[in-house]
C-alpha cells in the first residue's frame, strides 16, 4: 500500500456517525488541540487480549506507530492491559494518558466499551481505533450519552479482501477448499464470506464445483484441538485453508505442512512469517487490509493540524475503508505482491478483477448477521459448515 496518502484516505472512503518498546514511566495528565504540531504528539498504543508479536493486528499496529514515531522523532509507548476485560483495557488508556500520551491507539472491537469511558473523560485526547464499527460502539454502555468528538474509528470491507483471496484461489486450481475463522465477529464474518462467494464466482460457468469446510475455531489462537480439525480436513483432502484471525493460522498450518497443503493469511501480508515456520510456498496469499497505512495516514494528518477532518462528530466517526482505486496499491483491501501468480491467475487477472470491483460490476455481500455463509451459488460451492470448533 506503499501508494497510499491523506488525499486518497478522505476521498476514498464512506463516513457515517454513530450514536453511541518500552517500560511505563510516571507521568502528568496530557492535552492538545486539534491544531497541536507535530512536537507535541505523544503516541500511546493499547493491545487488545493479544500482544504486539502476533504477527497480525496487533503486531502491525504496533508497527506502524513505533514507525512513525521514529521517523518523525515522538514518543511512543505500548500498553498490554493485565487482562481481556474492559476494566483492563480502561486501565492501560488511564495509565497511558497519565503517562502523558495524548493519542491513544487501540485495534479491535473489544475496544468500544474503553472507547465509551475514556473518551469523555480526557476530551483533550485523541483515541484512534481499528475495526471499532458503528454497531460496537452504539452496543456499549452509555454509549447516548457520551461525547465521543475526540474518536476515530476505521473499519474495513473484509468482504472484499476475502472474495479477492477466494476468487484467487478458485482460479488457481484449487477445488477443495478451507475457511477457518477466529471468533464470529462481524470483521471476520465478513471475510469468510466474501471467500466463498469469490470462488464461487470465479467458477461459475466454468463447469468445476468445489467444496470448503467452514468452520470458527472461537478463539484467536492455534491449540492442539483446532490443529487435530485441521488435520481431519487436510486428510480428507482440503488443498488450502484461509486461516483467519491472529495466530489461529498456526493450527491450519501445521496441518497443512503435513499434507503439501496451502494457506491464506490475512489482514496483512503473512507470507513471510507463515512460510519461514512451516515450508517455502505454503502462503499463496493473503486477504490484505490497510492497518498500517490507516495509522501512519492519520498520524500524519494529526501533525499537519488535520485532526478535525477525522473526528469533531459528538457522536464520534466511523469511517469505512476499501476499494477506491483501479490500481490495487492505492487500496485499503488487496492481495499483496508476494502472491503466488499462475498462468490461470496472473498479476494481471487480479488488476482487471481490481477493475471490476472499483467500478462496481460485481457486488460482494457484506452481511455480518449469519456466521455460516448465505450469498453463493449453491450449485457450484458446497459449504460444510461445521460453525465453532469450541
Amino acid at each position: 500500500m506503499k501508494k497510499i496518502i491523506s488525499a486518497v484516505l478522505a476521498a476514498g472512503l464512506t463516513a457515517s456517525l454513530v450514536g453511541c518498546s518500552s517500560s511505563n514511566a510516571n507521568g502528568s495528565t496530557a492535552s492538545s488541540s486539534s491544531s497541536s504540531s507535530s512536537s507535541d504528539m505523544k503516541i500511546a498504543m493499547v493491545t487488545d487480549y493479544g500482544d504486539i508479536t502476533d504477527e497480525s493486528f496487533n503486531q502491525f499496529t504496533y508497527q506502524s506507530c513505533k514507525d512513525y514515531a521514529d521517523d518523525n522523532s515522538l514518543d511512543f509507548q505500548y500498553y498490554k492491559p493485565a487482562g481481556d476485560t474492559t476494566a483492563d483495557r480502561d486501565a492501560s488508556i488511564d495509565q497511558a494518558v497519565a503517562d502523558g500520551y495524548n493519542i491513544v491507539v487501540m485495534p479491535g472491537y473489544a475496544f468500544a466499551q474503553a472507547i465509551v469511558d475514556s473518551a469523555p473523560t480526557y476530551p483533550d485526547v485523541k483515541f484512534i481505533a481499528l475495526d471499532v464499527a458503528e454497531s460496537d460502539l452504539s452496543g456499549a454502555d452509555n454509549a447516548d450519552s457520551a461525547d465521543l468528538s475526540n474518536v476515530y474509528c476505521a473499519v474495513y470491507q473484509e468482504e472484499l479482501a476475502g472474495y479477492m483471496a477466494g476468487y484467487a484461489a478458485a482460479k488457481m486450481g484449487y477445488t477443495n477448499l478451507g475457511f477457518l475463522g477466529g471468533m464470529a465477529v462481524p470483521s471476520v464474518v465478513r471475510y469468510g464470506h466474501g471467500y466463498v462467494q469469490g470462488i464461487s464466482d470465479a467458477l461459475e460457468g466454468t463447469g468445476t464445483k468445489a467444496t470448503v469446510n467452514y468452520a470458527y475455531g472461537n478463539q484467536f489462537n492455534g491449540d492442539a484441538d483446532i490443529t487435530a480439525a485441521m488435520d481431519t480436513w487436510v486428510n480428507g483432502g482440503t488443498q488450502v485453508i484461509f486461516a483467519c484471525g491472529g495466530s489461529i493460522y498456526t493450527s491450519a498450518a501445521e496441518a497443512a505442512a503435513k499434507k503439501d497443503a496451502k494457506i491464506i493469511g490475512v489482514d496483512v501480508d503473512q507470507k513471510a512469517t507463515i512460510d519461514a515456520k512451516y515450508g517455502d510456498g505454503i502462503t499463496i496469499t493473503s486477504a490484505m487490509k490497510g492497518l498500517y497505512a490507516t495509522v501512519q495516514t492519520v498520524l500524519k494528518g494529526i501533525a499537519d493540524g488535520n485532526w478535525s477532518d477525522y473526528s469533531g462528530k459528538k457522536a464520534g466517526t466511523v469511517q469505512t475503508l476499501g476499494i477506491v482505486s483501479d490500481d490495487p496499491e492505492e487500496n485499503y483491501v488487496q492481495l499483496p505482491d508476494s502472491t503466488v501468480w499462475t498462468d490461470d491467475f496472473s498479476e494481471d487477472d487480479y488488476k482487471a478483477l481490481v477493475k471490476s470491483l472499483n467500478a462496481g460490476d460485481i457486488t460482494v455481500d457484506n452481511a455480518s448477521d449469519s456466521a455460516e455463509p448465505v450469498t453463493y451459488n449453491k450449485d457450484i460451492v458446497t459449504v460444510n459448515y461445521q460453525g465453532n470448533l469450541k
